[in-house]
Parts: structure tokens; C-alpha cells; sequence
């Protein structure tokens, strides 16, 4: 019916795969293990980038081809929720030294610090940051995938170590949990800074 015959149809099943079906054999097995060593993360994009950082030619549709025929998707990741500041705990409170005047005359004599989040190609993560308020630059910072004391603690210590405060430096905060914890307000003894912390709002 289809013109086909018996001894042709056996002939093109035994014939041996292409060259071309060899590489895309050999290429999906390299997605599927990206796929799995990246917990199922990454789109046609990240992993043609991840394939040629290991050597691969290949080009992005192709990638992008292969992953939709054998359906091969990155998984939704959760949305993210970022966690605000706790400034309602019983920690000791710091005053407003600054009181809203953000102007300082010279360098490390008044630092403020705060945290925020950003995406990575990894994820969320929180950023820490201590800025000096005479020259507004960024002089010390920290990384985490949580915002516990030991963050705010971590760009702290960097700033201090890079700057060599004199006695009497204020530290301006808000009232989270971090900048009121026992660690972070003893390593500002330590370096003989005063804690200032803004008003409830």
C-alpha cells in the first residue's frame, strides 16, 4: 500500500543511526545530567550556557529542540517571600543619635547598615551592607541565603577591618533583631562604635 517493501523496510531497520543521531544521543545525556545536577532548574538558556562552559558545540535551538522533544522543562521554582524586619522583639533598643540628619563630615565617624535581598542565578539572596555616610561608598558587605545576626555581623566586620574606625563611630541601624542581637552589639564594643537605631515607624 505505501510502496514500501519487505527487504527495504528490514534494510532501513538495520541500518545503523546517522552520525547526526549519534550527537543528539550523546548531547541529551548531557542535558539530562545538567538537569539532574541542577535539581530540574534550568531552561534551553542556562543550559546551553552550562554545555559550552564544559566544552560543548552546540547552538541554543538546537538545546532548546532537543529539551522539547523529549520533554525536558525547568521546574517553577517557589516564589519567593522575602522576610522583613523583626523590629518588634524585646532586645534592647539603641537611641537615635543620628536623628534623621545623614550627613557626616568625615570618613568613618557615622556608618549605616541594612539589609536587602537580590536574584541570582542560584536564587534569593540577602545582601548586608555597611555604607559610610561622609564619602557614600560601601565599605564592608555580606552574602547569605538567610538574614540571621551572623550577616549583618559578617559586612560589620569586613568594614571594620578595612577601615580602622577611631573611638565614638556610630553604627545606624533599624531595630531588626540582627542589629539589636547580643554578637552584633559586642563586636560594636569591641570596636568601641556606638549603636543608633532609627524610630519605630
Amino acid at each position: 500500500m505505501l510502496g514500501v517493501s519487505r527487504s527495504g523496510y528490514y534494510d532501513w531497520r538495520g541500518r545503523a543511526p546517522s552520525a547526526r543521531t549519534t550527537a543528539n544521543l550523546a548531547l541529551l545525556a548531557d542535558v539530562r545530567r545538567l538537569q539532574a545536577r541542577h535539581q530540574g532548574r534550568y531552561g534551553s538558556p542556562r543550559m546551553h550556557a552550562a554545555l559550552r562552559a564544559e566544552g560543548r558545540q552546540c547552538s541554543r535551538g538546537r538545546v532548546e529542540r532537543l529539551m522539547r522533544r523529549h520533554p525536558i522543562r525547568a521546574l517553577a521554582g517557589r516564589r519567593f517571600r522575602p522576610c522583613t524586619t523583626d523590629s518588634r522583639h524585646s532586645l534592647p533598643i539603641a537611641p537615635n543619635l543620628l536623628a534623621q540628619n545623614f550627613v557626616a563630615t568625615a570618613p568613618n565617624t557615622s556608618w549605616l547598615a541594612d539589609i536587602t535581598y537580590i536574584a541570582t542565578g542560584e536564587g534569593w539572596l540577602y545582601l548586608a551592607a555597611v555604607l559610610d555616610l561622609a564619602t557614600r561608598k560601601i565599605v564592608g558587605w555580606a552574602m547569605r541565603d538567610h538574614m540571621r545576626a551572623e550577616l549583618p555581623l559578617a559586612a560589620l566586620m569586613m568594614a571594620a577591618q578595612r577601615q580602622r574606625p577611631a573611638a565614638g563611630l556610630i553604627c545606624h541601624s533599624d531595630r531588626g533583631s540582627q542589629y539589636a542581637s547580643g554578637t552584633y552589639v559586642d563586636h560594636l564594643t569591641a570596636i568601641r562604635a556606638v549603636p543608633s537605631m532609627q524610630l519605630l515607624r
